[in-house]
């Protein structure tokens, strides 16, 4: 069976790629995503999952925050370096979301309009803080603030999932998530039956 697991940070991520995936990927690929305790879990428990995932046709992306950590590259070699403990790492992908899950939100303004029902965001895409949302501190705060609430973090992830562009290249990081599933969707595509 082709399959495409990610492991996750929070099960926020696990709300929206649920709903994002399914525009996304061929039918003929299932879908799991494993959402752990926070990024100590995920740092604990990845190598064993990896490692003990029976399905041999099964490929891997891992995703994480990248929060306060002062050096991205730092944050992904970690977790490479945990998916080659596994002995599966030629199977496996990391992506680090830039700061939080949540800039990939404010990357689409118009997809967070959508889904929250609220009117006058997509209209703040140009402003310069939502040209380059990677930039951001604190990402979760903002969109908090700028909706005055209405998002919430697993239900809000589930329904801005929903329309999220997945050609939008304002966050560099959700560029780079959307091409490695791409990657190994055409990897798995490719295999034959």
């Amino acid at each position: 069976m082709r399959e495409l697991v990610f492991f996750l940070e929070e099960p926020s991520a696990k709300a929206m790629l649920e709903t994002l995936l399914p525009r996304m990927l061929d039918q003929s690929i299932a879908v799991r995503c494993v959402p752990f305790e926070g990024k100590q879990d995920l740092e604990k428990q990845l190598t064993r999952k990896i490692r003990a995932y029976q399905n041999q046709r099964a490929r891997f992306i891992v995703l994480r925050d990248q929060d306060s950590h002062p050096d991205c590259s730092a944050v992904k070699q970690r977790l490479l370096d945990l998916c080659e403990a596994s002995g599966k790492a030629d199977h496996c992908l990391v992506r680090i979301a830039c700061r939080e899950l949540e800039t990939f939100y404010l990357a689409d303004l118009a997809a967070v309009e959508q889904a929250l029902t609220l009117k006058g965001l997509s209209g703040l895409q140009p402003s310069r803080k939502f040209k380059s949302p990677d930039q951001l501190g604190s990402p979760s705060r903002e969109l908090k603030t700028l909706t005055k609430g209405a998002y919430e973090k697993v239900a809000g992830s589930r329904a801005i999932g929903r329309y999220l562009g997945v050609d939008n290249a304002r966050s560099p990081s959700f560029r780079n998530l959307i091409g490695a599933i791409r990657r190994m969707e055409d990897k798995l595509l490719l295999e034959a039956e």
